[in-house]
Protein backbone atom coordinates (compact mmCIF):
# COMPACT_ATOMS: atom_id res chain seq x y z
CA UNK A 1 0.00 0.00 0.00
CA UNK A 2 2.89 2.74 0.93
CA UNK A 3 4.48 1.70 -2.48
CA UNK A 4 1.48 2.50 -4.05
CA UNK A 5 0.79 5.98 -2.89
CA UNK A 6 4.43 6.63 -3.62
CA UNK A 7 3.67 5.87 -7.26
CA UNK A 8 0.09 7.79 -6.75
CA UNK A 9 1.99 10.75 -5.60
CA UNK A 10 4.72 10.98 -8.28
CA UNK A 11 1.76 10.70 -10.69
CA UNK A 12 0.00 13.71 -9.30
CA UNK A 13 3.56 16.01 -8.78
CA UNK A 14 3.72 18.31 -12.06
CA UNK A 15 6.78 17.94 -14.15
CA UNK A 16 8.49 20.40 -16.42
CA UNK A 17 6.95 18.89 -19.25
CA UNK A 18 3.52 18.54 -17.83
CA UNK A 19 4.04 22.46 -16.82
CA UNK A 20 5.22 23.68 -19.98
CA UNK A 21 1.96 21.63 -21.72
CA UNK A 22 -0.35 23.78 -19.07
CA UNK A 23 1.41 27.12 -19.67
CA UNK A 24 1.23 26.60 -23.39
CA UNK A 25 -2.46 25.80 -23.10
CA UNK A 26 -3.62 28.66 -20.76
CA UNK A 27 -1.32 30.85 -23.18
CA UNK A 28 -3.52 29.33 -26.35
CA UNK A 29 -6.68 29.96 -24.58
CA UNK A 30 -5.93 33.51 -23.21
CA UNK A 31 -5.28 34.37 -27.11
CA UNK A 32 -8.59 32.44 -28.43
CA UNK A 33 -10.00 34.59 -26.01
CA UNK A 34 -8.63 38.45 -26.53
CA UNK A 35 -9.11 37.57 -30.31
CA UNK A 36 -12.75 36.80 -29.70
CA UNK A 37 -13.11 40.26 -27.45
CA UNK A 38 -11.31 41.54 -30.55
CA UNK A 39 -13.82 40.92 -32.89
CA UNK A 40 -16.43 42.43 -31.19
CA UNK A 41 -14.56 45.51 -30.24
CA UNK A 42 -14.60 48.68 -32.55
CA UNK A 43 -11.59 51.22 -33.25
CA UNK A 44 -11.67 53.71 -30.26
CA UNK A 45 -9.85 57.38 -29.18
CA UNK A 46 -9.58 58.11 -25.75
CA UNK A 47 -9.09 61.50 -26.46
CA UNK A 48 -12.72 62.46 -27.30
CA UNK A 49 -14.22 62.17 -24.30
CA UNK A 50 -12.27 64.41 -22.36
CA UNK A 51 -12.15 66.87 -25.53
CA UNK A 52 -15.73 66.34 -27.10
CA UNK A 53 -18.03 67.69 -24.20
CA UNK A 54 -15.86 71.00 -23.76
CA UNK A 55 -15.78 71.80 -27.35
CA UNK A 56 -19.53 70.83 -27.95
CA UNK A 57 -20.48 72.19 -24.72
CA UNK A 58 -18.72 75.77 -26.50
CA UNK A 59 -20.31 74.97 -29.54
CA UNK A 60 -23.99 74.56 -28.29
CA UNK A 61 -23.69 78.16 -26.51
CA UNK A 62 -22.25 80.17 -28.91
CA UNK A 63 -24.21 78.59 -31.94
CA UNK A 64 -27.95 78.88 -30.05
CA UNK A 65 -26.66 82.50 -29.00
CA UNK A 66 -25.45 83.35 -32.83
CA UNK A 67 -27.98 81.24 -34.80
CA UNK A 68 -31.21 82.44 -32.80
CA UNK A 69 -29.43 86.08 -33.27
CA UNK A 70 -29.36 85.42 -37.33
CA UNK A 71 -33.39 84.49 -37.26
CA UNK A 72 -34.15 87.30 -35.54
CA UNK A 73 -32.14 89.79 -37.96
CA UNK A 74 -33.27 87.60 -40.92
CA UNK A 75 -37.48 88.14 -40.06
CA UNK A 76 -36.43 92.08 -39.51
CA UNK A 77 -35.30 92.20 -42.81
CA UNK A 78 -37.95 90.09 -44.13
CA UNK A 79 -40.78 92.18 -43.32
CA UNK A 80 -38.48 95.56 -44.28
CA UNK A 81 -38.47 93.57 -47.69
CA UNK A 82 -34.78 94.50 -47.85
CA UNK A 83 -33.45 90.86 -48.89
CA UNK A 84 -35.37 87.80 -51.29
CA UNK A 85 -33.21 85.26 -52.66
CA UNK A 86 -29.90 85.22 -50.48
CA UNK A 87 -31.95 85.68 -47.42
CA UNK A 88 -33.78 81.99 -48.19
CA UNK A 89 -30.97 80.78 -48.59
CA UNK A 90 -29.47 82.29 -45.25
CA UNK A 91 -32.65 81.35 -43.36
CA UNK A 92 -32.92 77.74 -44.28
CA UNK A 93 -28.94 77.37 -43.30
CA UNK A 94 -29.75 78.57 -39.93
CA UNK A 95 -32.12 76.21 -39.72
CA UNK A 96 -30.25 73.34 -40.09
CA UNK A 97 -27.25 74.89 -37.78
CA UNK A 98 -30.21 75.36 -34.77
CA UNK A 99 -30.97 71.43 -35.67
CA UNK A 100 -27.76 70.25 -35.25
CA UNK A 101 -27.36 72.71 -31.91
CA UNK A 102 -29.87 71.23 -30.37
CA UNK A 103 -28.98 67.89 -31.05
CA UNK A 104 -25.50 68.72 -29.24
CA UNK A 105 -26.30 68.13 -25.40
CA UNK A 106 -27.23 64.35 -26.27
CA UNK A 107 -23.90 64.02 -27.96
CA UNK A 108 -22.35 65.98 -24.80
CA UNK A 109 -23.89 63.79 -22.48
CA UNK A 110 -22.79 60.47 -25.07
CA UNK A 111 -19.19 61.42 -25.01
CA UNK A 112 -19.11 62.22 -21.23
CA UNK A 113 -20.42 58.96 -20.34
CA UNK A 114 -17.15 57.78 -22.49
CA UNK A 115 -19.79 56.60 -25.53
CA UNK A 116 -22.35 54.81 -23.80
CA UNK A 117 -25.31 56.00 -24.96
CA UNK A 118 -28.32 56.52 -22.68
CA UNK A 119 -31.42 57.30 -24.14
CA UNK A 120 -32.61 55.17 -26.33
CA UNK A 121 -32.92 53.74 -30.01
CA UNK A 122 -35.07 56.93 -31.39
CA UNK A 123 -33.05 59.49 -30.04
CA UNK A 124 -30.26 57.82 -31.58
CA UNK A 125 -31.48 57.98 -35.05
CA UNK A 126 -32.82 61.31 -34.84
CA UNK A 127 -29.76 63.37 -33.11
CA UNK A 128 -27.53 61.51 -36.10
CA UNK A 129 -30.09 62.50 -38.72
CA UNK A 130 -29.83 66.12 -37.42
CA UNK A 131 -25.80 65.55 -37.99
CA UNK A 132 -25.80 64.64 -41.19
CA UNK A 133 -28.63 67.37 -42.47
CA UNK A 134 -26.56 70.24 -40.73
CA UNK A 135 -23.37 68.97 -42.47
CA UNK A 136 -24.87 68.79 -46.27
CA UNK A 137 -27.51 71.49 -46.08
CA UNK A 138 -24.75 73.57 -45.06
CA UNK A 139 -22.40 72.45 -47.73
CA UNK A 140 -25.43 72.95 -50.20
CA UNK A 141 -26.73 76.37 -49.35
CA UNK A 142 -23.26 77.77 -49.16
CA UNK A 143 -22.63 76.52 -52.85
CA UNK A 144 -26.34 78.09 -53.71
CA UNK A 145 -25.09 81.24 -51.99
CA UNK A 146 -22.04 81.40 -54.21
CA UNK A 147 -23.81 81.09 -56.95
CA UNK A 148 -25.84 83.56 -56.15
CA UNK A 149 -23.22 86.08 -55.29
CA UNK A 150 -21.66 84.98 -58.52
CA UNK A 151 -24.68 85.64 -60.24
CA UNK A 152 -25.34 88.89 -58.19
CA UNK A 153 -21.80 90.02 -59.37
CA UNK A 154 -21.67 89.29 -63.45
CA UNK A 155 -25.01 90.30 -63.80
CA UNK A 156 -25.61 92.95 -61.77
CA UNK A 157 -28.35 95.03 -63.01
CA UNK A 158 -30.71 92.16 -63.41
CA UNK A 159 -29.89 91.19 -59.26
CA UNK A 160 -30.83 94.87 -58.51
CA UNK A 161 -34.06 94.92 -60.64
CA UNK A 162 -35.83 91.09 -60.08
CA UNK A 163 -36.89 89.67 -57.12
CA UNK A 164 -36.13 86.03 -57.50
CA UNK A 165 -37.09 84.58 -54.37
CA UNK A 166 -39.49 82.06 -56.19
CA UNK A 167 -35.99 80.72 -57.23
CA UNK A 168 -34.67 80.66 -53.95
CA UNK A 169 -37.64 78.93 -52.18
CA UNK A 170 -37.60 75.82 -55.20
CA UNK A 171 -33.64 75.56 -54.57
CA UNK A 172 -34.27 75.46 -50.89
CA UNK A 173 -37.02 73.00 -51.06
CA UNK A 174 -34.84 71.09 -53.50
CA UNK A 175 -31.68 70.93 -51.27
CA UNK A 176 -33.76 70.04 -48.06
CA UNK A 177 -36.02 67.25 -50.00
CA UNK A 178 -32.14 65.30 -50.98
CA UNK A 179 -30.74 66.09 -47.56
CA UNK A 180 -33.87 64.25 -46.12
CA UNK A 181 -34.24 61.36 -48.24
CA UNK A 182 -30.13 60.99 -47.68
CA UNK A 183 -30.70 60.80 -44.12
CA UNK A 184 -33.76 58.16 -44.21
CA UNK A 185 -31.43 55.23 -43.58
CA UNK A 186 -30.43 56.97 -39.89
CA UNK A 187 -34.13 57.32 -39.08
CA UNK A 188 -35.77 54.00 -40.43
CA UNK A 189 -32.66 51.69 -39.14
CA UNK A 190 -31.56 51.32 -35.56
CA UNK A 191 -28.59 53.40 -34.93
CA UNK A 192 -27.23 51.46 -31.50
CA UNK A 193 -24.76 48.98 -31.60
CA UNK A 194 -23.56 46.99 -28.59
CA UNK A 195 -19.89 46.25 -28.30
CA UNK A 196 -18.26 43.09 -26.51
CA UNK A 197 -18.77 45.44 -22.60
CA UNK A 198 -21.94 45.69 -22.69
CA UNK A 199 -21.57 49.59 -24.13
CA UNK A 200 -24.73 51.06 -26.29
CA UNK A 201 -22.68 53.06 -29.54
CA UNK A 202 -24.78 55.50 -31.30
CA UNK A 203 -23.92 55.33 -35.20
CA UNK A 204 -20.50 53.48 -33.73
CA UNK A 205 -19.15 49.84 -34.82
CA UNK A 206 -20.18 47.63 -37.92
CA UNK A 207 -19.01 44.23 -35.95
CA UNK A 208 -22.27 42.48 -36.23
CA UNK A 209 -22.49 43.38 -40.55
CA UNK A 210 -21.52 40.66 -42.81
CA UNK A 211 -19.01 41.82 -45.88
CA UNK A 212 -21.79 42.76 -48.21
CA UNK A 213 -23.82 44.67 -45.61
CA UNK A 214 -20.30 46.57 -44.59
CA UNK A 215 -19.12 46.93 -49.24
CA UNK A 216 -23.02 48.31 -49.01
CA UNK A 217 -21.62 51.08 -46.25
CA UNK A 218 -18.64 51.53 -47.93
CA UNK A 219 -20.10 52.00 -51.20
CA UNK A 220 -22.45 54.65 -49.93
CA UNK A 221 -19.59 56.59 -47.92
CA UNK A 222 -17.76 56.54 -50.98
CA UNK A 223 -20.49 58.21 -53.44
CA UNK A 224 -20.88 60.87 -50.84
CA UNK A 225 -17.67 61.75 -51.04
CA UNK A 226 -17.68 61.54 -54.80
CA UNK A 227 -20.59 63.98 -54.63
CA UNK A 228 -19.21 66.84 -51.65
CA UNK A 229 -16.06 66.84 -54.16
CA UNK A 230 -18.06 68.18 -57.13
CA UNK A 231 -20.22 70.65 -54.95
CA UNK A 232 -16.63 71.95 -53.39
CA UNK A 233 -15.31 72.10 -57.08
CA UNK A 234 -18.53 73.80 -58.19
CA UNK A 235 -18.23 76.64 -55.01
CA UNK A 236 -14.23 76.73 -55.79
CA UNK A 237 -14.92 78.09 -59.51
CA UNK A 238 -17.85 80.18 -58.40
CA UNK A 239 -15.44 81.93 -55.73
CA UNK A 240 -12.86 82.09 -58.45
CA UNK A 241 -15.07 83.73 -61.34
CA UNK A 242 -15.83 86.33 -58.67
CA UNK A 243 -12.38 87.11 -57.50
CA UNK A 244 -11.84 87.33 -61.28
CA UNK A 245 -14.54 89.83 -62.17
CA UNK A 246 -13.95 92.23 -59.27
CA UNK A 247 -10.62 92.15 -59.40
CA UNK A 248 -11.30 93.22 -63.46
CA UNK A 249 -13.48 96.12 -63.09
CA UNK A 250 -11.74 99.42 -63.08
CA UNK A 251 -13.32 102.66 -61.47
CA UNK A 252 -14.54 103.90 -64.96
CA UNK A 253 -16.82 101.19 -64.87
CA UNK A 254 -18.44 102.65 -62.32
CA UNK A 255 -19.07 106.59 -62.79
CA UNK A 256 -21.84 106.64 -60.46
CA UNK A 257 -19.36 105.33 -57.91
CA UNK A 258 -16.40 106.62 -56.24
CA UNK A 259 -12.70 104.66 -56.02
CA UNK A 260 -13.18 104.70 -52.82
CA UNK A 261 -16.36 103.29 -52.80
CA UNK A 262 -15.38 100.73 -55.74
CA UNK A 263 -12.64 99.40 -53.31
CA UNK A 264 -14.55 98.88 -50.52
CA UNK A 265 -17.70 96.83 -52.03
CA UNK A 266 -14.46 94.87 -53.56
CA UNK A 267 -12.97 94.29 -50.18
CA UNK A 268 -16.42 93.09 -48.72
CA UNK A 269 -17.44 90.92 -51.91
CA UNK A 270 -13.40 89.48 -51.78
CA UNK A 271 -13.99 88.92 -47.63
CA UNK A 272 -17.07 86.67 -48.62
CA UNK A 273 -15.05 84.64 -50.86
CA UNK A 274 -12.57 83.75 -48.62
CA UNK A 275 -15.16 82.95 -45.86
CA UNK A 276 -17.47 80.72 -48.17
CA UNK A 277 -14.34 78.89 -49.32
CA UNK A 278 -12.92 79.41 -45.31
CA UNK A 279 -15.55 77.47 -44.22
CA UNK A 280 -15.40 74.52 -46.65
CA UNK A 281 -11.59 74.46 -46.25
CA UNK A 282 -12.07 74.54 -42.32
CA UNK A 283 -14.85 72.30 -41.68
CA UNK A 284 -16.18 69.97 -44.70
CA UNK A 285 -12.55 69.01 -46.92
CA UNK A 286 -10.45 67.27 -44.16
CA UNK A 287 -13.71 65.05 -43.21
CA UNK A 288 -14.31 64.15 -46.95
CA UNK A 289 -10.60 63.40 -47.27
CA UNK A 290 -10.30 61.29 -44.27
CA UNK A 291 -13.60 59.74 -44.52
CA UNK A 292 -13.25 56.94 -47.13
CA UNK A 293 -9.75 55.55 -46.19
CA UNK A 294 -11.18 55.50 -42.28
CA UNK A 295 -14.53 54.06 -43.88
CA UNK A 296 -12.48 50.93 -44.80
CA UNK A 297 -10.27 50.89 -41.66
CA UNK A 298 -13.59 50.72 -39.45
CA UNK A 299 -15.37 48.17 -41.32
CA UNK A 300 -12.96 45.41 -41.48
CA UNK A 301 -14.07 43.64 -44.54
CA UNK A 302 -12.09 40.72 -44.31
CA UNK A 303 -12.59 39.23 -48.39
CA UNK A 304 -13.62 40.83 -51.44
CA UNK A 305 -13.71 44.23 -52.43
CA UNK A 306 -12.82 47.16 -49.74
CA UNK A 307 -10.09 44.46 -48.22
CA UNK A 308 -7.61 46.42 -46.46
CA UNK A 309 -4.37 45.21 -45.04
CA UNK A 310 -3.91 48.01 -43.07
CA UNK A 311 -1.83 47.51 -39.79
CA UNK A 312 -3.01 48.56 -36.07
CA UNK A 313 -1.35 51.85 -35.40
CA UNK A 314 -2.62 53.38 -39.02
CA UNK A 315 -5.90 52.04 -38.84
CA UNK A 316 -5.79 54.03 -34.99
CA UNK A 317 -3.88 57.21 -37.00
CA UNK A 318 -6.66 57.18 -39.18
CA UNK A 319 -9.68 57.05 -36.62
CA UNK A 320 -8.08 59.84 -34.60
CA UNK A 321 -7.50 62.20 -37.46
CA UNK A 322 -11.44 61.28 -38.90
CA UNK A 323 -12.41 62.11 -34.45
CA UNK A 324 -10.91 65.85 -35.48
CA UNK A 325 -12.42 66.32 -38.89
CA UNK A 326 -15.93 65.86 -36.80
CA UNK A 327 -14.75 68.39 -34.17
CA UNK A 328 -13.84 70.53 -36.71
CA UNK A 329 -17.61 70.03 -39.25
CA UNK A 330 -19.42 71.15 -35.65
CA UNK A 331 -17.37 74.34 -36.29
CA UNK A 332 -19.47 75.18 -39.67
CA UNK A 333 -22.73 76.45 -37.00
CA UNK A 334 -20.54 79.37 -35.76
CA UNK A 335 -18.81 80.47 -39.05
CA UNK A 336 -22.12 80.36 -40.89
CA UNK A 337 -23.19 84.11 -39.48
CA UNK A 338 -19.75 85.21 -40.49
CA UNK A 339 -20.54 84.62 -44.25
CA UNK A 340 -23.77 86.31 -43.67
CA UNK A 341 -21.90 89.37 -42.71
CA UNK A 342 -19.49 89.16 -45.54
CA UNK A 343 -22.23 87.63 -47.79
CA UNK A 344 -24.88 90.96 -47.81
CA UNK A 345 -24.66 94.75 -47.22
CA UNK A 346 -28.12 94.57 -45.87
CA UNK A 347 -27.04 92.12 -43.02
CA UNK A 348 -24.18 93.79 -42.20
CA UNK A 349 -25.89 97.11 -42.11
CA UNK A 350 -28.61 95.92 -39.65
CA UNK A 351 -26.50 94.48 -37.57
CA UNK A 352 -24.24 97.84 -36.90
CA UNK A 353 -27.38 99.82 -36.77
CA UNK A 354 -28.90 97.11 -34.24
CA UNK A 355 -25.56 97.13 -32.00
CA UNK A 356 -25.07 101.02 -31.72
CA UNK A 357 -29.09 100.95 -30.48
CA UNK A 358 -27.96 98.43 -27.79
CA UNK A 359 -25.42 100.27 -27.08
CA UNK A 360 -26.71 103.85 -26.24
CA UNK A 361 -29.54 101.69 -23.87
CA UNK A 362 -32.62 101.64 -26.82
CA UNK A 363 -34.39 99.47 -28.30
CA UNK A 364 -33.86 98.78 -31.88
CA UNK A 365 -37.13 100.36 -34.01
CA UNK A 366 -38.26 100.64 -37.43
CA UNK A 367 -35.69 103.16 -37.54
CA UNK A 368 -32.65 100.69 -38.61
CA UNK A 369 -34.71 99.36 -41.39
CA UNK A 370 -35.88 102.32 -42.89
CA UNK A 371 -32.39 103.42 -43.05
CA UNK A 372 -31.52 100.23 -44.84
CA UNK A 373 -34.64 100.54 -47.42
CA UNK A 374 -33.34 104.33 -48.10
CA UNK A 375 -29.67 103.43 -48.76
CA UNK A 376 -30.54 100.18 -50.76
CA UNK A 377 -32.45 102.20 -52.95
CA UNK A 378 -29.71 105.00 -53.67
CA UNK A 379 -27.52 102.21 -53.98
CA UNK A 380 -30.06 100.32 -56.76
CA UNK A 381 -30.85 103.73 -58.94
CA UNK A 382 -26.98 104.08 -58.38
CA UNK A 383 -26.07 100.84 -60.53
CA UNK A 384 -29.29 101.55 -63.17
CA UNK A 385 -27.54 104.98 -63.53
CA UNK A 386 -24.38 103.60 -64.30
CA UNK A 387 -25.54 100.39 -66.09
CA UNK A 388 -27.92 103.10 -68.44
CA UNK A 389 -24.58 105.24 -68.79
CA UNK A 390 -22.62 102.15 -69.98
CA UNK A 391 -25.32 101.26 -72.58
CA UNK A 392 -25.44 104.74 -74.18
CA UNK A 393 -21.28 104.89 -74.48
Amino acid sequence: IRHDTMELLALAEPTVESTMAMEEDMTVNTTVKISTVGNITFLDSDFRYTLFPVFYGVVFALGLIANSYVLFVLQRLRNAKAMSEIRIYMTNLTVADLLFVCALPFWIGYYHHRGDWRYGDFLCRVTGAFFFINTYCSILFLAAISVNRYWAITRPLDAASSDHWRRGVAVSMVIWVLTLSMSMPYLLETGIQVDGGNVSRCFEGYHDKTDDEKRTVATTHLIIVGCFVLVFFLVVVCNLLIARALLAQSPTQTRGSSSSQLRGVKGQALQMLCAVVGVFVVCFLPHHVVQGPWTLAVLEIKEGWGRMDWGQRTRQRLNDAHQVTLMLMGLNCLLDPVVYCFATRKFRLYIKNNLKKVGRGKRCSETAITHISMVEGKNVSQRLHSEQQQLKV
